[in-house]
């Protein structure tokens, strides 16, 4: 048997077995309203949020390119590395040099290592540290979170840089 319920516009419910027999359901008139709420809920909820992660992933994509552009581009141009190629930041080099997450990417970009210099603003020893400006830590994080997005998808073009 088939269960068919209506809604009318004033949220009052109707359900019955049959539409030959029209016997009414009452005790599930409750349980289906609740039910019609809490699906519109999970809904409305999920979809807002399905809407909202890929604009906040957006912006952080467009925020580190652009940190990326001002501060590492120089060396790094599209992920490589014009110093030393063994030391790119593509993801099979990330992982061979032991910095491929994103606190391995913070702490080299703070410290700095080898040819590469420490952006922090606390970065020792001296010699070590960049001699341009430093970066806030949280502009680092940012760096860090850009360049292990762009390693882990090959390093794609991002649109509106580099054009």
């Amino acid at each position: 048997m088939q269960t068919i319920c209506l809604v009318s516009a004033a949220n009052i419910s109707s359900c019955f077995r049959s539409e030959r027999q029209k016997i009414p359901l009452c005790h599930r008139q409750e349980g289906l309203a609740t039910s019609l709420v809490a699906a519109a809920a999970v809904l409305t909820f999920s979809t807002s949020s399905l809407v909202s992660a890929p604009v906040a992933f957006s912006q952080t994509i467009s925020n580190g390119a652009a940190l990326f552009q001002k501060a590492c581009i120089g060396c790094h141009d599209m992920g490589g590395n014009i110093l030393q190629p063994g030391a790119t930041l593509f993801l099979k080099d990330l992982q061979r040099n032991g910095v491929d997450t994103e606190d391995g990417i913070y702490s080299i970009t703070y410290y700095g290592k080898g040819r590469m210099p420490g952006f922090g603003e606390m970065c020792t020893p001296r010699g070590q540290c960049t001699f341009g400006p430093r970066l806030q830590e949280d502009e680092i994080k940012l760096l860090a979170e850009f360049v292990k997005s762009q390693a882990d998808r090959g390093w794609p073009k991002i649109e509106g840089i580099g054009e």
